[in-house]
This record gives C-alpha cells, structure tokens and sequence, in this order.
C-alpha cells in the first residue's frame, strides 16, 4: 500500500477551504492509496470557536473530499470538528477509496481544555480501507497502550494516528508511536500539524513506523508531504509475535510496609 501523508501549517479557519486543499492533495497523488490528514485539519486547532468550524459528516466538507477519494480511488482519513445530534467530537472521517464515507472515529482519550469542549468517543473503529483493515487514533489517544492493543487484537492490520501534537510534548509521541507498533506488530501511520496556532506550537514529525518499531520515513517540521509504502502486520519471529501471548487478566497483589520483611501471610 502506497500512503500519502500531509502534514500542513495551520488551516485557513474555514472547513470549507481546508476541505478543498484535502481534495487537491488527494487529486494530485492518485498514485496514493490512502491520504492521511492531521487531527481538526477542517479548519485547524481552534478550540476557542468548535461552533463555527464543527461540520456535519454528510455535509458539503467531507463530500468534496469524498468525491476526490472516488475520482482518485484513493481512501482517506481526515480530523474535522463534527456536529453530532447531542454534542461537538473531535473527529476523523474515514472515507474508503470508492468515495464512502464509512465511519466517523470519534477521540477517545480528550486532552487539556478539550474536553471542555467536546464529548469524549465511547468505542475504538476498524474499518477496511484500501485492503486494510484500519485502526484510526487520534493524538492523545496513541498515547494509551490498551487502545491500540484493543483495535490490533480485534483484527487491525494498520493504525494510522492523526494529531495535533506540540511542545513540550514531540518526545513523547515519537516513543508511543513506534512503540504502539512494536508491541503490537503493526505498522503505523503518523500524521502531525505543523507550526503556531492558538498559542500552540505544533511540532510535526509525522512518520511511517513498520512493524518492528523502525521508522521507514519521517518528517521534520514545516509543511510537507510524504509518499511512503506501508509495511505488513506480523513478526519475524514467532517468538516475539506479542499478540499470540496476549495475558490473561492478572490479579495484582498490593503489599504494605508492614508486609515487606515477612513471610507468606
């Protein structure tokens, strides 16, 4: 599988506008097989005003990217702020590559001033996408090993984390992101904004991580784009094929000081 990952400076302010640049970038790579975009790429980081930039997933945004996911035969994942019936989520569409829209992710794990704004997803997706079978995350998401371990024992090939991720924090998801494919044995794609925005410094190094954990392509920061050629799910080595030893639940024993020196109670 051939992925095209974009990695911008701040949107525009306006889904719409940022909508016609994810049509355009899918346009003109119809070599790529799946586009992956940063988290709330519809209009970028702006947590101040969610209201002006939340957009309905069968709205007009994500059906021009859908109609540039048919042309091109190429499927995608794209952040955007969505209006739901109840409550604003932040959001990644999954587009397949014949131009349907097949599920909307919505952010697990909210951070900071987030969850003062949006409602918290209840349940992790794979979709199939392209001929994978798709893990979609969303930057603080990656950060929990029981997520991605979830989605790859329910039959995820592929996870692919889109964030919005900044300083002081670049060092953190450059360990959870290799790490997530480590663990789990599957490669992983890592789609991060660049640049200032909301008083936010965006750190990108967005990247492709095999499954041994290696990076195959990365990202400095600045605007840029990457065409990479994503990796199989599966260890070399049986002996170090983590999901086939998944543990049983393990009950834990909590031992006071008044135990420490003793002998078996």
């Amino acid at each position: 599988m051939l992925a095209l990952l974009v990695q911008p400076e701040p949107g525009t302010g306006s889904a719409g506008a940022d909508a016609r640049r994810a049509a355009e970038e899918i346009r003109a790579r119809p070599d790529a097989e799946i586009a992956v975009f940063p988290e709330l790429f519809l209009g970028g980081y702006r947590l101040e005003e969610p209201e002006a930039l939340a957009c309905d997933p069968a709205g007009e945004e994500i059906g021009a990217i859908a109609a540039a996911c048919r042309e091109a035969h190429t499927a995608a994942l794209v952040g955007f702020i969505e209006r739901g019936p109840l409550a604003l989520y932040d959001s990644v569409a999954c587009i397949d590559e014949d131009g349907e829209l097949v599920v909307v992710y919505r952010k697990a794990q909210l951070f900071g001033a987030e969850a003062d704004v949006f409602r918290a997803g209840s349940w992790l997706e794979v979709v199939e996408l392209a001929g994978r079978r798709v893990a979609p995350l969303i930057c603080f998401d990656v950060e929990f090993p029981e997520l991605a371990r979830a989605a790859a024992m329910a039959g995820a090939d592929l996870l692919v984390t889109c964030a919005a991720n900044m300083e002081p924090f670049g060092r953190e998801h450059r360990l959870h992101v290799q790490a997530r494919a480590l663990e789990n044995r599957v490669p992983h794609l890592y789609v991060n904004r660049s640049g200032a925005e909301s008083g936010f410094r965006f750190v990108g190094e967005s990247c492709a991580v095999d499954a041994d954990g290696s990076v195959v392509a990365a990202a400095a920061d600045g605007e840029q784009t990457l065409l990479v050629e994503v990796g199989t799910a599966g260890a070399a080595d049986a002996r170090v094929d983590y999901l086939s030893f998944e543990p049983t639940r393990m009950p834990v024993e909590v031992r006071s000081k008044s135990h420490s020196k003793g002998g078996s109670r």
